[in-house]
């Protein structure tokens, strides 16, 4: 029997149903020759320090730092982790093949191999490897298995992380609370959280310590166009109005005009930290708000892999980019201009040496149904930006007039679109 451990029951239930495995069982779902089964992420973890040496229970200076001969990990204690754990343990161990369905991505291979170990799996282990869970993505994962080794480096990379994390967490905490804290609250300190939060500290000083400086600035107005002295800003009042009585009553010529036409790019495509900024800015979104509503459109099909930090795609997506705008129904009137004309492969846009586990956040195409308003929200921003990407450049023409008043010099620019390409996908935003 082949044994399928997926992240999630619902990821789960998508791969059972493309490899027809149809029949619910108690914590698995079998048929086809497969057994498909689930974690509910993280099972297993790191060890605590007590379970290393029990004198490291007691928070004291004499014991840091705390650093274990060899790590070990143990399954996270909650009834629902461990009931799940014995029935994925159960099917290991009769399996004839394991196929790690994991999340594709550095923790998604820390969370699927700490539990294969702790189940004690000896049977060949297999890697699905896809960014999206639609039919056509799973079906053509299932025929493109990978052995298991592949991967090795990608898990050490996720224990590495972890493990880095377990002995600055666990020692630094113990060591800032017992010399900080007063006895009175716990202070934890962490490798994301504890640079985070001295950016957003060291942000508010800056706010609270600003000092506002006037400046003043020296225009004219000419054939209603707002000229600006090319001095710049005056800290000083009296500086200005200095340069203000040199051009009073003088009058202003037209010294140069310059023309220069020029082509501007659609955005890339998402990664997801440009997503959260962009949701934030729109609506927003906290960046965990945004993580959990893409990763709700990936569980539903409509997006792809959510996690990612690229902003491009490989270049065996380019012969499916035509599916994905056929299926992308909502958005027809903006899709037809593209129909009959052979897109683009730019480098912009397609780069195999930017692709490392996965893709940028793209539509798959399937049907977007059933989203709530937050959810379609996040979605049309990845399909107005998948489609943008095929438009033709912007041209815009920009026009630069120099004038001047006595001998000082004046400046005043413009832009003006010619065609709007790309931009025309977001002339229609909601």
């Amino acid at each position: 029997m082949k044994v399928c451990i997926a992240e999630k029951p619902s990821v789960a239930r998508e791969i059972a149903d493309v490899l027809g495995a149809t029949e619910r069982k108690n914590g698995y779902i079998e048929g086809n020759g497969y057994q498909v089964t689930w974690t509910f992420g993280h099972l297993c973890t790191l060890k605590e320090p007590h379970d290393y040496a029990p004198e490291w229970k007691r928070w004291a200076l004499s014991s840091l730092p705390m650093i274990p001969p060899r790590f070990g990990i143990k399954l996270i204690s909650n009834p629902t982790y461990e009931q799940q754990f014995k029935v994925i343990e159960s099917l290991m161990q009769k399996a004839d093949m394991i196929i790690n369905c994991g999340d594709a991505g550095q923790e998604g291979e820390l969370i699927q191999r700490w539990v294969m170990q702790k189940a004690g799996a000896k049977c060949p282990v297999f890697r699905l490897w896809i960014s999206s869970l639609t039919e056509e993505a799973i079906r053509e994962g299932f025929q493109q298995l990978k052995e298991q080794a592949q991967f090795n480096k990608l898990y050490e990379a996720g224990l590495s992380r972890a493990i880095g994390d377990w002995l600055l967490g666990m020692n630094a905490t113990r060591l800032y609370t017992l010399r900080y804290g007063q006895n009175r609250q716990v202070l934890s300190i962490g490798r994301v959280q504890t640079p985070t939060l001295a950016l957003i500290v060291n942000r508010q000083a800056e706010i609270e310590h600003f000092k506002p400086e006037p400046y003043w600035e020296l225009k004219t107005i000419y054939r209603n166009v707002t000229f600006s002295a090319t001095k710049g800003k005056f800290t000083r009042k009296e500086e200005g109005e200095t340069f203000l009585e040199k051009v009073k009553e003088k009058d202003f010529t037209v010294t140069d005009i310059s023309v220069k036409k020029g082509k501007e790019y659609a955005p890339r495509l998402f990664d997801l930290t440009s997503l959260q900024v962009e949701c934030n800015k729109k609506f927003a979104f906290t960046a965990d708000n945004t993580l959990k509503l893409i990763q709700s459109l990936y569980e539903k099909k409509v997006t792809t892999y959510p996690r990612v930090d690229t902003t491009f795609l490989s270049e065996d997506i380019y012969p499916k980019v035509p599916g994905i705008l056929n299926g992308l129904a909502d958005y027809a009137e903006l899709v037809t201009p593209l129909k009959g004309t052979k897109l683009p492969k730019s480098k912009r846009i397609f780069d195999n040496t930017k692709v490392t586990d996965h893709h940028a956040i793209i539509p798959t195409g399937v049907p977007a149904r059933n989203l709530t308003d937050n959810e379609r929200k996040v979605y049309d921003l990845v399909a107005r930006r998948f489609i943008a990407a095929f438009y033709p450049d912007c041209e815009i023409s920009t026009t630069t007039v120099l004038g001047k008043v006595g001998d000082i010099d004046f400046k005043a620019s413009g832009k003006q679109i010619l065609k709007p390409g790309w931009r025309t996908v977001f002339a229609t935003e909601p």
